[in-house]
């Protein structure tokens, strides 16, 4: 219950008539529990939806006719109530005695007439939906779609390839310049009415659903379809709003999108949405297990009147979703999947130039107080882990208890466990339906098996289960489990949760943050001061108090770590399917030619070589006097700066700098792998407390060097021209601007922490923006103070920590700035500065495990590399390309995309009592 309350009982459909009877067995006599129509009688019986055209040819795109559908009219010859329609196309007997005697549910039958008429009208053979119509092109294999809590074959699907995909990219290129340019209150008005169809529509979706996926269909019904239809309407209005509140940002283009097979048409509508509101087609590949509601879907929205081409449909396997991915007129991936297959696919776009964003596992826990309402808590930890099979990337899959009350909590647990009524998805009775295929269930299987060899208490709900037919798991609790045991520390995505017990808060946090996820996770308790305070420090995208699987198109759903990053819902979303209008459409390499094997490699300098006309500049006017032409300067190498204080490079190796007239002017430190191993260890002891100071105490550090870089305004300035060779006025143009970019972002120190979602909750949503953690930062060699204060000041007035490598050729720009952050009250480790070879450095930060963002300003292939290596902890990344930005611009050199790389969107969830609920 604590999944469905939100949602308004306007918005629900009406209740099927049902009665209460003893539970029966009949055997099923037809496909799918109806008798097969004659072809002639059921043209008409498609639930108001209409049949697109079929055709062998790519598909042209065509106008929008407005067709007029005769009403669906219930075939008597099926022998059953259309308000109440056993699977099996029967009434079992009713016993009020019996039922009386027992107490037991009788079956909750919904009628699968609808979609059978559905699949029976298009020959239960469906091909690709590209402009608007059905397109089967000859030569293609086929994919049989079954029903997995029966076992039984729904229809055919076709296999697509290579100039499948083709076919759709190029209608979703085409539609794409004339939907781009349409007013957002016209993109509004199609958003809105695929609204409205799905809602007229809402009953054969549902079922389609439950058919397809093996979810019990009251969960279809009641949470599935209603969120598809809020996801459409909350974006309908982001279309009519989005000229005004994004001014500074425009479409990508096509967009690619993959989605999961465990809420096949919600996690698609989470990528059609945004996508369509923000003026990008779309091109969506659905899950090999799960394709009928999506093309059911693609019918809806032609009917709907959505102009060709806008929204594109291809099935196929794996492969084909590579496919969609890599093709060059694909400007933006959207995934939702497995970590391995998010990982690839990273790798896939490196270089590219496409944005991605990624929405992958979880492992999310559950921390329960002794102070919660334990017999509630127990229907919500039911709702976690068994809701939709356990097959939710957010599942409540690691029970996190406090000692006090662990064993009565289990006990009650697997007492509500034993009462679990797993069944047929169509019976609207049953908790737990049938896992999506054999496969998942084997893997299930496997899992559990593991926990077992690892001396893991294991209790199953067996005798619930059905055996004649159907893909079904066990729910299952796993206790007298470690912290390092396999099935605590990897995702199982089924019905199957473990439990652990902790003694204090401290404690708790601790395990709910030790895993490599971070999706989701819940508090439970009646103190509202502790569950805020170790939901903010759980790390993961959403925590919800006393409540659990709590979803809504204002706030925005995603992870941290390696449940990837982006977010899926509210004005975040937007953000992942626009770009900044000064990215002008630039000429890439092909990635594929890049070759980053030796990415990074670096030879530290040697002495001056005089055969080459190198010099070291020994005697340098005095800014405040005049000096002697025969005293040297006073020899000064530039250490690193990290932990707080200047630190020698751990070769030591020296790298000279050389201004224009390629006289040395300084050398400073060569950087290595130790020495990123060091400022990390820095930046990470730094970050917690750095964290957690009061926003005002931040902005009043920034506000200081600010104060400490104009008194030394003309030293720096003077540097600037000796290493650019740039004019005087230039240089202290560009230090003047310094100085006002730290103002700037001083500002947004106590100005940018989040907002109250506007959720259909009886509650208050909370996004709170967090600081992302240890970051690394790797400068460009334009504008080399302003474009390292640009960077720096955004990270670190959000609470990160950073490690910053200055401009390889102007490097001393930074190094002057050592002394301004140790008079500035900068707490040791908050920014760590290492000097040396950009790429070199770049490298190991963006292979380093505990960075969890890499900034990289330099080259495409140094931007291909940051990318591909991100992929192996899913770090985020913002790389420009090798394209070089005017950083004295106030939107390339401050715009709002700096604040959104440096924050992560972490929504809280927390409901109010029942006092004026109704």
């Amino acid at each position: 219950f604590f999944f469905f309350f939100f949602f308004h009982p306007d918005n629900m459909p009406k209740e099927q008539t049902t009665s209460t009877t003893t539970t029966t067995t009949t055997k099923p006599t037809s496909t799918n529990g109806v008798k097969k129509v004659a072809k002639k009688n059921v043209e008409n019986k498609t639930n108001g939806v209409s049949t697109a055209p079929v055709t062998k040819e790519p598909p042209k795109p065509v106008a929008s006719k407005k067709t007029t559908y005769p009403p669906f009219v219930f075939d008597s010859s099926l022998k059953t109530n259309p308000d109440d329609v056993a699977p099996t196309g029967t009434k079992p007997d009713m016993n009020i005695g019996d039922v009386f005697d027992s107490l037991s549910y009788g079956p909750a039958p919904e009628s699968p007439a609808a979609v059978n008429a559905w699949l029976e009208a298009h020959d239960r053979d469906f091909g690709h939906f590209i402009n608007n119509q059905w397109y089967k092109p000859d030569g293609r294999k086929k994919y049989e779609v079954r029903m997995p809590a029966r076992d039984e074959f729904m229809c055919n699907t076709i296999q697509g390839n290579q100039d499948d995909v083709n076919t759709a990219v190029d209608a979703a290129s085409t539609a794409y310049e004339s939907w781009s340019k349409l007013p957002g209150h016209v993109r509004a008005r199609y958003i809105y009415s695929i609204a409205r169809h799905v809602q007229k529509h809402h009953r054969i979706i549902a079922v389609c659903e439950a058919m397809d996926n093996g979810k019990p269909v009251r969960e279809s019904r009641d949470a599935d379809t209603n969120v598809v239809a809020r996801w459409l309407y909350y974006y309908a209005g982001w279309a009519q709003l989005l000229e005004t509140e994004m001014p500074d940002f425009t479409s990508v283009g096509v967009v690619g999108g993959i989605v999961a097979w465990n809420f096949p048409l919600m996690l698609l509508v989470w990528k059609v949405a945004p996508a369509l509101a923000a003026g990008n087609t779309i091109v969506m590949k659905p899950a090999t297990y799960t394709r009928l509601s999506t093309l059911l879907f693609a019918e809806i929205c032609a009917e709907a009147g959505l102009p060709a081409g806008v929204f594109n449909v291809v099935t196929g396997g794996g492969a084909m979703g590579s496919m969609l991915v890599s093709h060059p007129k694909v400007g933006k991936v959207g995934f939702t999947g497995s970590t391995y297959v998010g990982q690839l696919l990273r790798r896939l776009t490196a270089g590219t130039g496409k944005k991605i964003s990624l929405e992958l596992g979880g492992k999310s826990p559950i921390v329960v107080f002794d102070d919660a309402d334990i017999d509630g808590t127990v229907e919500g930890v039911v709702d976690a882990i068994f809701f939709n099979q356990g097959q939710v990337c957010s599942a409540g899959s690691r029970l996190l208890i406090q000692e006090t009350i662990y064993d009565k909590f289990i006990e009650k647990l697997k007492e509500r466990m034993s009462h679990l009524r797993v069944g047929d998805s169509l019976d609207k009775c049953i908790d737990v339906g049938a896992v999506v295929d054999p496969k998942q269930r084997s893997d299930i299987d496997s899992f559990v098996q593991i926990a077992r060899e690892e001396g893991n208490d294991v209790h199953q709900i067996c005798a619930c289960i059905p055996t004649e037919r159907g893909c079904y798991y066990p729910p299952t609790l796993i206790t007298n489990v470690d912290t390092s045991s396999t099935c605590v520390q990897e995702e199982i995505f089924g019905p199957v949760v473990t439990a652990q017990s902790f003694r204090t808060a401290k404690e708790a946090v601790k395990l709910a943050n030790n895993t490599k996820f971070g999706l989701g996770g819940s508090v439970w308790t009646e103190n509202l001061s502790k569950a805020l305070e170790v939901a903010l420090m759980i790390k993961a995208g959403t925590v919800w108090i006393n409540g659990h699987n709590l979803f809504d198109a204002a706030s925005g759903f995603g992870g941290y770590r390696e449940s990837g990053f982006g977010r899926d819902g509210g004005k975040e979303c937007l953000y992942e399917y626009l770009k900044p209008k000064h990215l002008k459409k630039y000429k890439l390499i092909d990635a594929e030619a890049l070759d980053i094997s030796d990415f990074g490699k670096n030879v530290p300098s040697a002495p001056l070589n005089p055969l080459k006309g190198e010099e070291f500049e020994h005697s340098i006017p005095s800014i405040t006097g005049p000096r002697s032409t025969n005293v040297p300067t006073v020899d000064r190498t530039y250490k690193m700066y990290y932990g707080g204080a200047q630190k020698r490079p751990d070769a030591p190796y020296a790298r000279s700098i050389f201004d224009r007239s390629n006289k040395v002017i300084a050398q400073v430190g060569e950087g290595n792998r130790k020495d990123v191993r060091n400022a990390v260890e820095a930046a990470h002891k730094a970050f917690s407390g750095w964290g957690k100071r009061a926003a005002h105490n931040r902005a009043q550090i920034v506000y200081y060097m600010a104060e400490n870089l104009e008194i030394r305004r003309s030293e720096v300035a003077h540097r600037l021209c000796e290493m650019t060779g740039c004019s005087e006025e230039e240089a202290f143009e560009e230090v003047d601007a310094s100085i006002e970019r730290l103002f700037y972002w001083g500002a947004y120190a106590d100005k940018y922490g989040g907002t109250v979602q506007e959720t259909t909750l009886y509650g208050a949503t909370v996004k709170v923006h967090e600081p992302v953690g240890p970051i690394g930062i790797a400068c460009p060699d334009e504008s080399p103070l302003l474009a390292f204060v640009s960077l720096f000041a955004p990270a670190i007035v959000r609470g990160n920590t950073i490690i910053i490598v200055p401009s390889e050729r102007h490097p001393l720009a930074a190094c002057d700035l050592y002394q301004v952050f140790e008079t500035s009250d900068l707490p040791a480790g908050v920014v760590n500065i290492l000097t040396g070879s950009r790429d070199h450095l770049t490298k190991y930060l963006a292979e380093h495990q505990d960075i969890e963002a890499m900034w990289y300003f330099g080259s495409q292939e140094g931007s291909k590399f940051v990318e591909s290596a991100s992929a192996e902890n899913i770090k985020r990344t913002w790389v420009n390309y090798g394209q070089p930005r005017n950083w004295f611009d106030k939107i390339e050199g401050a715009g709002e995309e700096f604040l959104y790389h440096a924050v992560e969107c972490k929504n809280i969830w927390m409901p109010m009592g029942t006092i004026y609920a109704n």
